[in-house]
């Protein structure tokens, strides 16, 4: 049995969902990590919260806030709404290729801006790569204040 796939009218009306009513938009108090990140080609901006399972290497919460054109906003509430509702491992993540957001999305729309509909998709991993890296300070002996002096956070 094959799936049919959504016409490119679906696709796009999907997008515009998502794009009208974000989904998980805002920050979370008290993340365990939060990263920006954003496209300098056409402005986009978007800051990634998660949150993680205490002894466990999954995200268990998402959340977003940005601004931008309506393909990077819409691609950030979806992956914002897979990664609450599937809560990914961070390998599963690290391994997720940038191709199948967007043959999710659909090829024929994200051909050319293909950075807009990965932005969200590049922050988050980039927020896994810092968590793995403050694990690893802690586990080094870097109190929480003395990493976020390492990096010139408040």
């Amino acid at each position: 049995m094959t799936t049919r796939q959504p016409d490119r009218e679906s696709r796009l009306a999907w997008l515009l969902d998502h794009h009208r009513r974000p989904r998980h938009r805002g920050r979370l108090p008290e993340p365990d990590v939060s990263m920006t990140g954003g496209n300098p080609e056409c402005g986009d901006v978007i800051t990634v919260d998660i949150r993680t399972g205490r002894g466990e290497d999954r995200i268990v919460e998402m959340a977003f806030v940005g601004t931008g054109c309506t393909l990077s906003q819409a691609a950030a509430s979806i992956v914002a709404e897979r990664v609450n509702r599937d809560r990914p491992s961070f390998e599963e993540i690290g391994q997720l290729p940038f191709e199948e957001l967007l043959d999710l999305i659909g090829r024929d729309i994200t051909m050319h801006r293909p950075r807009c509909a990965t932005l969200a998709l590049g922050v988050l991993k980039a927020a896994l790569q810092r968590h793995a890296m403050d694990r690893k300070l802690q586990a080094a002996g870097y109190s929480t204040e003395q990493i976020k002096a390492l990096r010139s956070e408040p």
